[in-house]
């Protein structure tokens, strides 16, 4: 059934929006509300703790940043040390301290036992060495000697001596022994003397820094000549003896 209201407007019932309504309305509000303020307080506060924390963090990088400075200086310094170390190491190994190597030249020498087992001595000492790798020898020690006696085996023992000392733990092996006998001459003391070349050769830096190459001296035996025997020359004037054997 229809139904005409003939009210004037003025009294006309207004239309009202439902309860039910409006309390969804306010409790969607309200809950949206609240989720934008929890999501405002979680960003904004995770926000202020991240920035906290990067500035603690900044701080502690701040306070560490001259000690890393102060490492870094220690670490290059020590390795400009251990670089002059090294260096230093490396002049050490390749030079030989003459002055030692003289002196046991020279106990050598002068134990010969009043020349019963040598008397030798020495002309033109010439000492040489050199650092350049292309070298074929790193160094050289050569002189003129001279054997005080007539008999040629004692040139073979001063060898024999010289190849069993500390000095040559530096130099490679002698040669077998040679020479010529020089001087006969009944007024003089020595009266015969026989003359000989002495030539050495020094190791490379690397073999006199080998332990075990330095002692390859110990235990040798005595110069031989191409038959197993010391060589003996008797004491006629003007002859020579070749390598390894004096001529009779």
């Amino acid at each position: 059934m229809i139904r005409i209201n003939l009210l004037p407007e003025e009294y006309r019932k207004q239309a009202r929006t439902p309860v039910k309504l409006l309390l969804g309305l306010l409790l969607a509000v309200i809950v949206n509300a609240g989720l934008a303020t929890f999501w405002a307080f979680q960003a904004f506060g995770l926000q202020a703790e991240i920035a906290s924390e990067n500035q603690g963090l900044q701080t502690e990088l701040d306070g560490l940043t001259p000690q890393v400075t102060y490492y870094n200086s220690l670490d290059s310094e020590s390795k400009q040390y251990k670089s002059r170390e090294s260096t230093l190491a490396g002049i050490t190994s390749s030079r030989i301290s003459w002055t030692k190597k003289l002196d046991e030249f020279i106990d050598v020498v002068n134990r010969g036992g009043n020349g019963q087992r040598h008397l030798v001595w020495l002309d033109d000492l010439q000492v040489a060495q050199t650092t350049d790798p292309k070298a074929k020898t790193a160094g050289s020690v050569k002189a003129s000697g001279h054997s005080g006696t007539d008999k040629f085996e004692n040139v073979a023992n001063f060898l024999e001596d010289l190849e069993n000392s500390t000095f040559i733990s530096d130099f490679q092996p002698p040669a077998a022994p040679e020479g010529t006998q020089t001087l006969v001459d009944e007024t003089l003391v020595p009266s015969v003397a026989w003359s000989f070349p002495l030539a050495l050769t020094l190791k490379s830096a690397e073999e006199r820094g080998d332990k075990a190459g330095a002692d390859k001296s110990k235990g040798k035996t005595p110069a031989k000549n191409a038959k197993g025997q010391k060589p003996v020359a008797k004491p006629d004037a003007a002859k020579t003896a070749p390598a390894g054997e004096a001529k009779k």
